[in-house]
């Protein structure tokens, strides 16, 4: 979009490579541009080769599918950080596209790196979707990993001058449509980057929306005025997704990497 300005935070370092699944995606070409402008060695994790050719000098692309232990095991080596922006809205691909992937990097992460988490604004709506979505939300909450978790608006919907980040909690608006909050595509991929050597991003939940007003300098001020997440769901989430109800076997992955790291 016009009229961005870069974002930037008051940042810890975090050294080694940072890996993006679903590279290939709108919101993840944009997440390698942003991470290796940020200074990050960076990694595309895509399904086909012919897609090496959609990013910039630079980034390094492993070719495979994001739940090959093989495949996981070159891209994961020595990573510090991860950003997931894969997923998808359909009911019949939902727990492939939107947990499986998730699972299947921290069971084969070697040692801790940093995460961050892309769902989606309505997430806690009630869909097929949206529930592995969360599935997925919970595993990084029990890891024991730092991480953050964006949930962002509608991608793009924004017009030129809104531009300032607003960052929320609770997951309250539900229409399903535009009017729920709008963002482009580059202020999701500088947030999912911003976050990754940020302090006051760890352990938050938060939906992304831009507003009227231009972008602000330090996303930091933003992070740090969220609540933290307290147990498996974000802060003042609708307690609609009990765990008695939930899949065994959803169930039992959740045990096996509780506090794993």
């Amino acid at each position: 979009m016009s009229n961005e300005t870069d974002t930037a935070t008051s940042n810890t370092t975090m050294k080694g490579p940072v890996l993006v699944l679903g590279a290939s995606g709108s919101i993840g070409r944009h997440v390698v541009a942003q991470s290796l402008e940020a200074g990050f060695e960076t990694r595309a994790l895509v399904r086909d080769p012919g897609q090496v050719s959609l990013f910039p000098e630079g980034a390094e692309v492993v070719v495979g599918d994001p739940t090959d232990a093989g495949v996981l095991a070159e891209a994961l080596d020595g990573t510090t950080g991860v950003v997931f922006t894969q997923g998808t809205y359909s009911d019949a691909d939902a727990e492939q596209a939107n947990y499986w992937p998730v699972k299947a990097v921290l069971d084969a992460l070697k040692a801790p790196a940093r995460i961050a988490l892309m769902t989606a604004l309505g997430v806690t709506k009630p869909t097929p979707g949206h529930d592995w979505k969360r599935r997925g939300e919970r595993l990084v909450r029990a890891s024991g990993l730092p991480y953050t978790i964006v949930r962002p608006g509608w991608f793009d919907y924004n017009e030129p001058d809104e531009q300032r980040l607003v960052l929320r909690q609770g997951d309250t608006h539900w229409a399903g449509n535009s009017s729920d909050g709008v963002v482009s595509r580059k202020q999701i991929a500088q947030t999912l980057i911003a976050s990754l050597t940020s302090e006051a991003a760890d352990h938050k939940t938060f939906e992304l929306v831009a507003e009227k007003g231009g972008a602000q300098a330090d996303l930091d001020l933003l992070f740090a005025a969220l609540q933290s997440d307290a147990d498996l769901d974000g802060p003042l989430d609708r307690d609609n997704l009990p765990l008695d109800a939930e899949p065994q076997d959803f169930l039992g992955d959740l045990d096996a990497i509780r506090n794993r790291f």
